[in-house]
């Protein structure tokens, strides 16, 4: 079988994590991704990750996994007008420059267009191609701030802390993937593309649930809650009798009554107090105090198991050293082998998500292990251009 996207081509020209990260989620479903890196300027995620063997770092080996690598310089003026041959070639091209650049170039959507009219070009930046702010630079931990996610994280009353990941940039690149699966479809029906104009910050706006019309009709600013959600109840973590931390979320009402049966209290249920949703929300104290008391009698895997099978959501708060090991995850082939030429060896990573079952996605290849590992490839199999040529080409600085 072959992935969904399979016969779609994809250039990727920008660096660091949005752009690459919706280039990559292409080449899961099975594009192929051309990944353009400046001559003697590498993306600088080939050396980032906090891992370090040999001198040698694993971001890249999951982040660019079943790319093809080239190297082009698009300052110049014949780079460009290789790039316009590779765009006439191509399905999609993805950037995350500051806006502006492409023009600057002398390769905005209107020249692209001219050489290839079902073109899609997929620009991700800070706060969008438009708007007063748009000429800014972004990045995932400001745009987590300005979008008002940053305000939500933490405890109450302490400094908003930043996750330890840049969330920003994967979710813009999540919305910038689906924005090229939308504008593929609609160029089956017009035979014309478009650009996908996706902004850092309002990414991060997209996944804030009611925070906006609780703000407009009832004039609430959602803050910190630490470890649970204010009014949601019960939905916390609770510590068991070995010390670690489960997560309990039982906030609906069939499955507190669940809940309450299996802590054998199942007089809860009908108590004013935790009667219903909005009760349970008034009381989320006392709620709190109950099920952690029961919890800390318990061993961790007990109260999973009894919770479990009682139809209670609850689970363990794993490392990356027990997801790695977990059944589940394994069962689903979430856990894939990538192996990375740059050590000779094979570096776990995270499978393809979501899993399509007629044309599911996978991992053809980890990261190029060198910056225009593919020039010969792509340029003499896709340009026709000679050993001659690219020779040339390298002694003038354009490969």
């Amino acid at each position: 079988m072959t992935g969904a996207l399979d016969g779609i081509r994809v250039l990727e020209m920008g660096t660091l994590i949005s752009g690459p990260f919706a280039g990559r989620l292409l080449g899961d479903m099975g594009a192929e991704v051309i990944k353009i890196e400046p001559p003697g300027s590498p993306d600088p995620l080939r050396s980032w990750g906090q891992a370090e063997v040999d001198g040698h770092h694993f971001f890249w080996t999951v982040h660019a996994r079943n790319k093809k690598a080239i190297t082009l310089n698009l300052r110049e003026p014949q780079g460009r007008a290789i790039f316009l041959d590779l765009a006439q070639r191509s399905d999609i091209i993805v950037e995350n420059f500051r806006p502006g650049t492409l023009e600057r170039w002398d390769l905005g959507y209107d020249v692209l267009r001219q050489r290839n009219p079902g073109i899609i070009l997929v620009r991700v930046s800070g706060y969008g191609q438009t708007g007063p702010d748009s000429g800014k630079a972004g990045y995932a931990s400001v745009a987590e701030a300005v979008s008002g996610l940053r305000h939500m994280n933490g405890f109450p009353g302490g400094p908003p802390p930043r996750l330890a990941l840049s969330l920003g940039d994967t979710l813009a690149g999540m919305f910038a993937a689906q924005g090229a699966l939308a504008a593929l479809y609609r160029r089956t029906v017009t035979g014309e593309g478009q650009v996908v104009d996706t902004a850092l910050t309002e990414a991060c706006l997209a996944v804030q649930e009611s925070t906006i019309p609780d703000y407009d009709a009832g004039g609430v600013v959602r803050g910190p809650s630490g470890t649970r959600l204010e009014g949601i109840a019960p939905s916390n973590i609770y510590q068991s009798a070995d010390g670690s931390w489960v997560v309990i979320a039982a906030n609906q009402d069939t499955v507190f009554r669940r809940l309450c049966d299996a802590m054998g209290r199942p007089e809860l249920a009908d108590d004013d107090r935790f009667v219903n949703h909005g009760a349970r929300g008034r009381n989320q104290d006392e709620l709190d105090a109950i099920i952690g008391g029961w919890a800390a009698q318990r061993a961790p895997d007990d109260i999973i198991d009894t919770l479990s099978a009682a139809g209670v959501i609850a689970g363990p708060i794993n490392t990356v050293a027990e997801v790695v090991r977990d059944p589940q995850f394994l069962a689903r082939g979430m856990l894939v082998e990538h192996h990375d030429e740059g050590t000779g060896r094979t570096v776990l990573g995270p499978g393809v998500v979501p899993v399509l079952s007629a044309t599911p996605g996978g991992v053809r290849s980890a990261g190029p292990a060198r910056p225009g590992q593919h020039n010969d490839e792509i340029y003499r199999g896709l340009l026709g251009m000679t050993a001659d040529d690219l020779a040339a080409l390298a002694d003038r600085g354009v490969l």
